[in-house]
């Protein structure tokens, strides 16, 4: 990804603009790694989210704030102590390193005016959030760093802040362009985009890349042509002014299957045939964008991942137990033989004798062909003619009941598919919290130990703009899918839902209107994407008007009929990206 020094000095930039003098009103810590600064300026409110997630360090304007704990943990409340009620003065970029400095003007306790410093560093693994003092003493730290972790540089309260240490690159909005080719010419055993590496400073690895591809290609230095030269300083000109001038184009690149997978805050134009790119208003925008879709998987899972072993469980103990099942039903195949056997020896009782191991007789039922039937010599004719009757009677009981119990297996199995897929595409842990009662209710797990019995009010199902006037509503889980499409949407709306797969419940509201064809699409899409085909190409949805639905009685959760409806193949599309 392209969070790099330049793209870091761009949006600090546009962050300035919006937030200087901006009281700080309250400081949240969804995770162990995040912090949410909740700032009211004259222009509104704003949450700024600062992440030293080793996998997505970030700094940047949210919409999409993580949900928070039910109790702030201590390091939450020591920032709230130390900024709450302060005023934002500045937002400090270290010259193109990727380290932010937001300072702060509070009142302590006893009403002295003090200053803080909140230091983003913005580092991979290393990334860190660092409280200072007015001294640039550190109070505290997202993560401690000692003498074990690191030799040069400590992050310990108590501790001076020190700086990491510096690179020696040229500054791209200071230096001469003809001085930047010449230290990235320096570099004869390198290719061109790792020699812009080499030498700019604040450039990510796509960037560089994308300076390279536009220059020509990511050739050897050694193979460069002078019209190659040209172009690369026209590139890193172009770069410059945009940097000194603040135009931006906040572009973020997507897969064909609607998978975002770089962005920057120019256009990436080394991506082409299979790529989709989406603009952006601004670089907080595009980051809020990028990494909540990135992360919602990542970060439900992480708030549920004893809720995905135990359904995970439930689905391999059914399908093994349905297996099971259902070669035991194939050993039923064989019960006709055991009545056949019952019914030849009683016919022919009047011949036969107590001792042997078999009786060789005339089989009616196959054109009176001889048929050796196995007996056990202790018993008498009759006796092996009942046990052959017992046995027939055993395996006809247990065909019926193996087929129902097969029957209810499939339905159980078919219910908690969906259930699975309900947790992977829950964003928030108050949904978790919903399908595990759902769970719970079901019977398939036990209700934890000290759950109140006072239910929450549950979550209406979501509401989304469609094209034309239009909106649809989603269900997010099993029971709202029922109550959305069999009490909540109006008979003359439109149903929609992947065809033999599990997925939400989509009904688009006509309030009487006829549908018009991009509304439609634009249900079916989000009906794809709300779904367990989210990740395909394409998929085939189902759709109807919701009077055509029936739920049979006894039926799981979520489990609706239809036998009036048409189809579509559409792509998954995100219907509110």
């Amino acid at each position: 990804m392209a969070l790099d020094g330049i793209f870091l000095n761009l949006l600090c930039s546009q962050l300035k603009d919006k937030l200087i003098s901006g009281k700080l009103e309250k400081v949240y810590m969804p995770t162990r790694y995040e912090l949410v600064f909740s700032l009211r300026t004259r222009s509104g409110g704003y949450k700024l989210l600062l992440s030293a997630s080793g996998a997505s360090p970030r700094l940047h304007l949210t919409s999409q704030a993580p949900e928070n704990p039910p109790n702030p943990p201590m390091l939450c409340m020591l920032f709230r102590k130390q900024l709450a009620g302060g005023t934002l003065i500045d937002i400090e970029q270290v010259g193109f390193d990727r380290i932010v400095k937001l300072k702060f003007e509070a009142t302590n306790e006893i009403g002295d005016r003090i200053k803080r410093t909140v230091v983003i560093e913005i580092m991979a693994q290393y990334s860190n959030i660092i409280l200072l003092d007015e001294n640039e003493k550190i109070i505290d730290s997202i993560k401690k760093v000692d003498a074990s972790k690191s030799s040069v540089r400590q992050i310990l309260p108590g501790l001076m802040y020190e700086m990491p240490p510096s690179q020696d690159k040229f500054r791209i909005t200071e230096s001469n362009t003809d001085e930047i080719v010449n230290k990235i010419l320096s570099y004869k055993d390198k290719k061109l985009s790792s020699a812009v590496l080499s030498s700019v400073e604040g450039v990510s690895p796509t960037l560089a890349k994308e300076i390279a591809y536009r220059s020509g290609g990511d050739l050897n230095i050694n193979e460069i042509t002078p019209k190659t030269v040209d172009k690369l300083k026209f590139e890193l000109s172009a770069l410059k002014s945009i940097v000194i001038n603040k135009s931006v184009s906040p572009t973020a690149v997507l897969t064909d299957e609607g998978k975002y997978t770089e962005f920057s805050f120019v256009p990436l134009s080394m991506y082409s045939d299979g790529y989709e790119f989406r603009s952006f208003s601004d670089l907080s925008e595009l980051l809020d964008n990028f990494y909540f879709e990135r992360e919602r998987f990542a970060r439900t899972k992480s708030k549920a991942d004893d809720l995905f072993k135990t359904v995970n469980n439930l689905i391999e103990r059914t399908s093994k137990k349905i297996s099971n099942q259902k070669i035991e039903l194939e050993e039923c195949a064989d019960r006709d033989t055991k009545r056949i056997y019952a019914e030849l020896i009683n016919a022919n009782l009047y011949r036969l004798t107590k001792g042997g191991y078999e009786y060789e007789l005339e089989n009616y039922y196959d054109d009176n062909k001889l048929v050796k039937i196995p007996v056990r010599p202790d018993l008498s004719p009759s006796a092996n003619a009942q046990r052959y009757f017992k046995e027939y009677r055993k395996l006809q009981i247990a065909e019926k009941k193996l087929t129902e119990l097969i029957a209810s297996g499939e339905e159980d199995l078919e219910y908690l598919l969906t259930v699975r897929d309900e947790l992977n595409r829950a964003d928030t842990e108050r949904e978790i919290t919903e399908i595990r009662l759902e769970l719970s209710e079901g019977g398939y797990i036990k209700r934890k130990v000290g759950t109140k019995n006072k239910k929450a009010s549950p979550m209406p199902p979501m509401k989304i703009a469609a094209p034309d006037g239009f909106y649809i509503l989603v269900g997010r889980n099993n029971i709202q899918n029922d109550k959305l499409s069999l009490k909540t949407a109006s008979k003359t709306d439109m149903w929609f839902h992947i065809q033999k797969a599990p997925g939400s419940h989509v009904v688009l509201v006509c309030d009487g209107r006829e549908p018009t064809d991009k509304a439609m699409e634009f249900a079916a899409g989000a009906a794809a994407y709300y779904s367990s085909g989210r990740e395909a190409g394409s998929v085939v949805i189902d759709y109807t008007l919701v009077k055509n639905l029936k739920k049979p009685n006894g039926a799981k959760p979520g489990f609706v009929v239809y036998y009036t409806y048409q189809s579509t193949v559409i792509k998954p599309r995100n219907p509110q990206g």
